[in-house]
């Protein structure tokens, strides 16, 4: 004798499983589904006593097809008409080449040239406004709460744009729109923007381990902080993923790193550099900055000191004081780290050599 279907689970070739669980092995909100129906005709097959929705596995399989087709950055009504034809969409068109050119263009260049043109949108209701094609596919994927589409979406850009470009143009303009979406919308988003920075940093890591281990580094490291006060840890993250990518060495001390730990930790190690990150004023920490950038270590007559990076908003005002530097993005902020590591490498290097020459 068969046993009972179990509540939502299929009852039979004849019948479908219920809008419920088709959300939950989706990962998409029944109200996406109903809205989808309403809107696009993308609905199930049979109506259990014509009202109650029963979805067929070929009814779930168009649902995959359009759930991959958004979080791709397709247009929903376009990605309805490609899932239901069995289709797949054109892809943008790629800019059309530049002519040939002595050289081959810089890296970042290559990839802007690369990069599908901003277009005007948003993902579920998110104020992306004029974004990359991908920033409104990972703002479907994150109000869907689709973890499988985020973690694939921000591995493969990633992979094809690298880390800066996709820091700098998908996923800093989803988070603004998600936290500016959480702000206007009481706490109905938060679990969106809770979700969605998991990934990120979970992306984030995995550009750190992934990063290929060379010989140990001979400059001091660099130390990342945020200020007393400061929770925002994302941007040094991809600081501390890009200083990984780059082979430089790099200790990363997290949220709220109270003034003592890091006068010790400063103390300890050296660093060639110390990134101070504060997202808004009220948490910028100067006093704490200027003592960072005061403190030596050393021999007597053989001093030494560190430069300290002022990153973030928070910093925004007067120029910096001699020993600061202020990037104004992740880009900018590798290329200044790398410059310090190169030179202390050099500079150790030199006074190698000149030992060398006293002993002999």
């Amino acid at each position: 004798m068969n046993e009972p279907a179990q509540p939502g689970e299929p009852a039979g070739p004849a019948h479908g499983i219920t809008t419920g669980a088709v959300a939950r092995r989706l990962g998409v909100a029944p109200t996406t589904l109903r809205s989808w129906d309403r809107r696009y005709g993308i609905g199930p097959a049979a109506r259990e006593d014509g009202k109650h929705r029963r979805w067929t596995s070929g009814d779930i399989a168009v649902l995959q097809e359009m759930c991959r087709l958004t979080a791709s950055g397709v247009p929903p009504a376009e990605a309805a008409r490609a899932a239901l034809a069995g289709t797949v969409p054109a892809a943008p068109a790629a800019p059309a080449p530049a002519p040939s050119a002595p050289s081959a263009p810089s890296a970042p260049a290559a990839v802007a040239a690369a990069a599908p043109a901003r277009q005007p949108g948003s993902g579920n209701g998110l104020p992306l406004g004029d974004v990359r094609q991908e920033c409104r596919g990972l703002g479907r994927a994150a109000v869907r709460l689709d973890s499988p589409t985020m973690d694939e979406m921000l591995g493969s850009l990633i992979g094809e744009y690298g880390l800066v470009t996709t820091w700098e143009e998908v996923m800093v303009p989803t988070l603004h729109a998600v936290g500016r979406k959480w702000e206007t919308s009481g706490d109905q988003y938060v679990e969106v923007e809770h979700l969605l920075s998991w990934h990120v940093s979970t992306a984030l890591r995995r550009v750190s381990i992934g990063a290929p281990s060379g010989p140990r580094a001979s400059a001091p490291p660099i130390l990342l902080a945020c200020v007393p006060g400061e929770q925002h840890t994302l941007p040094l993250e991809a600081l501390t993923a890009g200083l990984a990518e780059l082979g430089l060495p790099a200790r990363m001390f997290g949220a709220a790193v109270p003034p003592e730990a890091l006068d010790q930790a400063v103390r300890r190690t050296g660093p060639v550099a110390v990134v101070l990150w504060a997202q808004a004023r009220s948490t910028a920490h100067h006093a704490l900055a200027r003592h960072v950038a005061d403190t030596t270590w050393g021999v007597k007559g053989a001093r030494a000191r560190t430069t300290v990076l002022l990153a973030g908003p928070g910093w925004a005002g007067p120029v910096p004081a001699p020993g600061m530097l202020r990037p104004g993005g992740l880009r900018e902020a590798l290329g200044l780290l790398r410059g310090l590591c190169e030179a202390a490498t050099t500079a150790a290097g030199r006074g190698g050599a000149g030992a060398a020459a006293h002993r002999s």
